[in-house]
């Protein structure tokens, strides 16, 4: 009853579709002829030719859609994950029809009205999707189309899922129990009740309405699934792996797939393709604007600095940065040339001797930090980030706090999340890393430009800045 129940709904949203399709198709020709200020050469179009090519459509849309999985059950998909397939499968769908449009002789369609039926059809199936999915939520939390499942597994993987799946009534999966393995584990996740030995899943599920089987077992007890799959690959059940990997999982760990294959990922990089693409940009457009709009203040501290110390105006020091590699961040200079000739490699302290007068104001209000735009520029560096630190001082740190190293999969910042939330200076390393891997891991462009309001707002001057 329950795949019946799958299917009805499968051709509702098939029937569903078919009808937004050709009414987009419609209001597009609607638009661009009567409503579009736009000129049209030749004037009003027969509409006959734009009916006829309801009839392909209505055979492209369906095929495009069955081949992007958007007529299978989607209780665990996430809606922002369906609206990028349905704009995707529009995407493909529309330069069919287009083709189609060649072999059409002795008539030109309105390249603009496909571009309006992209536009229309996208929103719409999208809007009745969201709809449709919306009202199944609500049936599902009043206790309709309700999917049974059991669980096989034990420990902390079994038990995050369980909670996960019972905090979200909406997906109408109703757990009936589990089964676990008493010599190897420990008590029942989430309080379910126990239906036996992994051994008996095969036989339960074939005598009880079971729609779907989690098995989400420890790392240790990973010898029991081959037989545990092979007892279910004759049984007409749906079987998900939940795989227990997750406590070694660090910065944007996932499932990904290639040529049928499911990789793993326990760590990687959180910016690259687009993301970095956008990161880089807006960090050179802030960046160049920065550089002219600070020049004459630029210009004077430079001039100060010459002329209250000797010495250069920067000072260029050794950093590490993306993956590993180092690079020389500039700073105006704010110490003496000897500064660490005794001392050898050292951190700032609070009344610092070291410091000029000037370069105490300047590293007081953080102005000594503003040439490494120029870092930024060249690509060294991004205007937010984890702060670099000296390949010296990290033999030591890597050794000492666990996952330091993390923080070098992303470009070092001239800011960072640590920063703003005080973690700066002579203070706490572990809190550091941990603000540090927290913005990698949650990082956004969005995230980028909230760090640098609340840098102005109270990040410049810090009694840490020492």
């Amino acid at each position: 009853m329950l795949k019946k129940h799958s299917k009805f709904f499968s051709n509702l949203l098939l029937l569903a579709d078919l009808a937004i399709v050709a009414l987009a198709w419609l209001g597009a020709f609607a638009y661009r002829f009567f409503l579009d200020p736009t000129p049209i050469p030749g004037g009003l179009p027969p509409l006959g030719p734009y009916l006829l090519l309801l009839l392909p459509m209505l055979l492209i849309w369906p095929i495009v859609f069955h081949a992007f999985g958007l007529y299978r059950p989607r209780r665990l998909g996430s809606r922002v994950g369906e609206v990028a397939d349905i704009a995707r499968a529009c995407s493909v769908a529309a330069l069919l029809l287009t083709g189609v449009t060649f072999f059409v002789r002795g008539f030109e369609f309105s390249r603009l009205v496909v571009l309006y039926f992209w536009v229309l059809s996208t929103a719409g199936l999208s809007l009745a999707r969201g709809a449709f999915r919306e009202a199944l939520r609500v049936a599902r939390r009043k206790g309709y189309n309700l999917r049974h499942a059991v669980v096989v597994g034990w420990g902390e993987v079994a038990e995050e899922m369980v909670h996960r799946l019972g905090a979200h009534p909406e997906l109408g999966i109703r757990l009936r129990g589990c089964f676990l393995d008493p010599t190897l584990g420990g008590p029942a996740p989430g309080g379910l009740p126990v239906l036996g030995h992994p051994d008996a899943v095969p036989g339960f599920v074939r005598g009880e309405s079971i729609d779907q089987v989690f098995i989400a077992l420890p790392l240790e007890a990973y010898a029991q699934l081959p037989p545990l799959v092979k007892g279910l690959d004759d049984v007409p059940v749906d079987v998900r792996v939940v795989p227990d990997f997750s406590r070694y999982m660090n910065l944007k760990g996932g499932v990904e797939e290639f040529e049928g294959l499911a990789f793993v990922c326990l760590q990687g990089s959180p910016v690259y393709g687009w993301d970095r693409l956008l990161k880089r940009s807006f960090d050179v457009l802030v960046a160049g604007a920065l550089l002219i709009l600070t020049s004459p203040l630029l210009g004077l501290i430079a001039v100060l600095v010459k002329a209250t110390s000797k010495g250069p105006v920067l000072f260029g020091q050794e950093r590490m940065g993306l993956d590993g590699g180092t690079f020389r961040m500039l700073k105006f200079r704010s110490m003496r040339l000897d500064a660490e000739e005794e001392t050898g490699p050292v951190w700032a302290q609070a009344g610092d001797p070291r410091r000029t007068r000037l370069g105490t104001l300047l590293r007081a209000a953080s102005l000594d930090e503003l040439p490494q735009l120029w870092n930024v520029i060249r690509g060294e560096m991004s205007l937010v980030g984890p702060r670099p630190e000296r390949p010296v001082f990290i033999q030591e740190f890597r050794q000492r706090i666990p996952r330091y190293m993390l923080r070098h999969m992303m470009k070092a910042g001239i800011t960072g999340w640590a920063q703003v939330n005080g973690w700066r200076g002579n203070t706490s390393l572990e809190k550091r890393i941990e603000y540090d891997l927290y913005y990698i891991e949650h990082w956004s462009l969005w995230f980028d430009v909230r760090i640098l309001w609340l840098t102005l707002w109270k990040g410049l001057v810090n009694r840490n800045a020492y």
